[in-house]
């Protein structure tokens, strides 16, 4: 028994020093490999290397990085907030109005168009406007036509002039050159054109014919010496003093339109100018080959800025929600993993917050989870604390949060 124990004693004590210098390499390693630097890549930190390089993923330089640090704010001084533009708010309750946005385009108003046909039958002389998109003034003499119905339909009326003439006092003959010139009034000849023809005195087959509405020539339908029917059309002017508003509106929107709402119209280009806008109609049915209802209202086109066929968002204004905690869009950073704000708990200091985000709108979203009110939330800058915190840390911080 006491050999035993001697034997025991002896290999204890042979294995001592061996164990010990074991034990010392162990914990030197460790000590080491805290004091080790390490290098991580500014947009994908899960890239983590020992020494210095190039992110495998994007090529860019891995930056070094402090893999023991487990603080998840970021202290900055007052230089740092100020070069970075970092502003913050404090959180408090209020309404949220948000717009659902329908996409639409401009498009010509019918009810400032109009058709120049002509008034009798013959052949076209002359054109005197042959390009679209030509403006023509109301009056301006638009085409000359050769017919020879009207010809006629003035020398009966000459005629019955004459026959007045050389009996003043016959009613009968009074009603003759009454109808005869009403026949040619409503040929579209003027005062002015009857009372140069009873001054001649003789019949034009050849007559100027100027428009009847102004606006701008969109299609031109004949040609010189082109034969014509009575009410042919000649040419097609169009106005755009104003303009329509076409939008599409899926089924599940449309219970939130109605016809005599007011919406705001932004056309493409001109956001800063956005228009009102009335409802004026809400198509029965689908449009054909699809699944979408269509609503049309008007808007002015002051100086013929706007063609048709821009494009243009419909914003129907949606209820709005009281009582929230809503940040600037700006002040919410989004990625795969959620949503998070920076929040400054001390002078200086900024931290993480993972929040849940509700209703958006263009300018303001909804905090429904994360932030209460009262707390300083980062407005501007949000971003550069983003990039600072996966520099010095070498994480996403909503892996740390």
């Amino acid at each position: 028994m006491e050999r035993k124990n001697f034997l025991k004693t002896v290999a204890f004590i042979s294995l001592a020093p061996a164990l010990f210098l074991a034990a010392c390499k162990e914990k030197s390693k460790e000590v080491a490999d805290e004091k080790k630097q390490t290098y991580t890549c500014p947009m994908h930190p899960q890239i983590v290397q020992d020494k210095p390089g190039t992110c495998p993923i994007c090529g860019m330089d891995l930056v070094p990085f402090d893999k023991n640090n487990k603080d998840a704010s970021l202290v900055l001084g007052a230089s740092q907030i100020a070069l970075g533009n970092i502003t913050t708010m404090v959180v408090g309750s209020g309404a949220l109005s948000n717009f659902k946005q329908l996409n639409g385009k401009l498009a010509t108003n019918p009810e400032n168009t109009a058709v120049i046909s002509s008034r009798v039958p013959g052949r076209i002389e002359a054109l005197y406007v042959k390009e679209t998109g030509v403006k023509v003034h109301k009056g301006q003499p638009l085409y000359k036509i050769y017919s020879e119905q009207l010809a006629s339909l003035q020398q009966e009326y000459l005629l019955a002039v004459a026959q007045v003439r050389q009996f003043p006092d016959d009613a009968r003959f009074q009603q003759i050159e009454k109808a005869a010139r009403q026949k040619l009034s409503l040929y579209d000849q003027s005062d002015a054109q009857i009372h140069q023809l009873i001054q001649s005195g003789k019949a034009n087959p050849y007559v100027v014919y100027p428009a009847t509405a102004s606006g701008y020539v969109a299609e031109v339908t004949v040609t010189e010496g082109q034969y014509i029917s009575e009410g042919g059309a000649v040419m097609r002017l169009e106005g755009y003093t104003q303009l329509w508003v076409e939008a599409d509106v899926y089924p599940s929107e449309a219970s939130s339109v109605a016809v005599g709402q007011s919406v705001k119209v932004v056309v493409s280009g001109w956001e800063n100018e956005p228009q009102m806008m009335t409802v004026q109609f809400i198509a029965p049915s689908f449009q054909s080959g699809s699944q979408l209802l269509q609503i049309r209202g008007t808007i002015p086109n002051p100086d013929n800025r706007w063609q048709a066929g821009l494009q243009a968002n419909v914003l129907i204004p949606v209820k709005s929600k009281g009582n929230i905690i809503s940040l600037p869009v700006d002040a919410v950073i989004r990625d795969g993993k959620g949503a998070h704000v920076w929040v400054e708990k001390d002078k200086g200091k900024f931290e993480p917050r993972k929040v849940k985000t509700g209703m958006e709108n263009f300018d303001s979203v909804e905090i429904t989870e994360g932030l209460k009110e009262g707390e300083s939330v980062v407005v501007s800058g949000a971003y550069l604390l983003y990039s600072e915190y996966i520099l010095k840390k070498g994480a996403d911080p909503l892996t740390s949060i």
